[in-house]
């Protein structure tokens, strides 16, 4: 068996193309452009790639992006000054902080100081809540990302055995409730799990988020089962030169591939829908905060 690859690129483009045109339908009609507004402490240099990659799509879609750069020493009390700022600007639907933070600022305490209907990385306590029990949330972008593949591949998700590897409260805990709410049987599988191997062949769906290069192969999959896989991690990659590297998921692609029935490729999965999904998300908010009506198919 060859598994049909799930080609998240694509997926992605498909995403963005359904946001610019329900962008366009509202601000047509009703004068509105939604704003995502992002906000960066410090000079991490991926971080500032992937805020350049974000605010080049959000413009893309038609939306404003509002790029707030601050310096890696700015007080916390500075940084929740500019939150509450943006919490109160109409013209702002969406607000991320792109993390990992400095160590001196508290990241819980910064990402609950932002509007729950403004928090488009459905990071906020609030919306963890909602989420955990089944109510109109903000939901987190990989997660949800994850949700539209298998929703594309299956069509309806009533039923199935889904096994979520990793408990992460970004994305195993949160995909695990996305799952639930969609009618799955689902376990947490996590590195106290006995014999995770035979837990995870008794899956439909396997979504691997647990941050460790390649660790599920061949023989944990079901056949045909479909398997998402959440992880990036970059190891050494000596056929390509000294020092050289490559990015590889969670799951052995070429063991998985030879008994899934649908896998993610890693890269161009689901990574791609991350962003796609932060989109979609800050679209949603603007809608609710102005009482239209919600993108089809883009939401949870």
């Amino acid at each position: 068996m060859t598994a049909t690859v799930i080609d998240g690129k694509a997926f992605a483009a498909k995403v963005r193309g359904q946001v610019a045109e329900h962008v366009t339908r509202i601000k047509e009609e009703n004068g509105i452009t939604p704003g995502l507004a992002v906000v960066l402490v410090g000079e991490d240099p991926a971080s500032q790639v992937y805020v350049r990659s974000k605010g080049k799509m959000t413009v893309e879609c038609g939306m404003n992006s509002f790029e707030h750069k601050l310096d890696v020493d700015t007080s916390e009390e500075d940084l929740l000054a500019l939150l509450d700022k943006l919490n109160a600007d109409p013209a702002v639907h969406g607000i991320l902080v792109q993390l990992p933070l400095p160590g001196h600022l508290n990241e819980d305490l910064v990402i609950n100081r932002i509007d729950p209907a403004k928090d488009v990385d459905g990071f906020h306590i609030s919306n963890v809540g909602l989420l955990s029990t089944g109510q109109k949330s903000m939901v987190p972008c990989t997660p949800l990302g994850c949700l539209m593949m298998l929703r594309d591949h299956h069509g309806s998700l009533s039923g199935l055995n889904a096994v979520v590897v990793g408990r992460s409260n970004i994305v195993g805990k949160p995909m695990a409730n996305l799952l639930l709410r969609d009618s799955c049987t689902v376990t947490i599988a996590h590195s106290r799990t006995k014999d995770i191997q035979e837990v995870c062949k008794q899956a439909d769906i396997v979504v691997a988020a647990v941050g460790r290069a390649e660790m599920v192969t061949g023989d944990w999959i079901k056949p045909g089962a479909t398997v998402i896989d959440v992880g990036i991690n970059r190891i050494d990659a000596p056929e390509k030169g000294e020092g050289k590297t490559r990015l590889v998921g969670d799951c052995d692609y070429a063991s998985c591939a030879e008994v899934a029935g649908a896998i993610t490729p890693v890269p161009g999965g689901v990574g791609p829908m991350t962003i796609a999904c932060l989109l979609a998300n800050t679209l949603t908010a603007c809608c609710r905060a102005n009482g239209l009506s919600e993108p089809e198919g883009l939401t949870a």
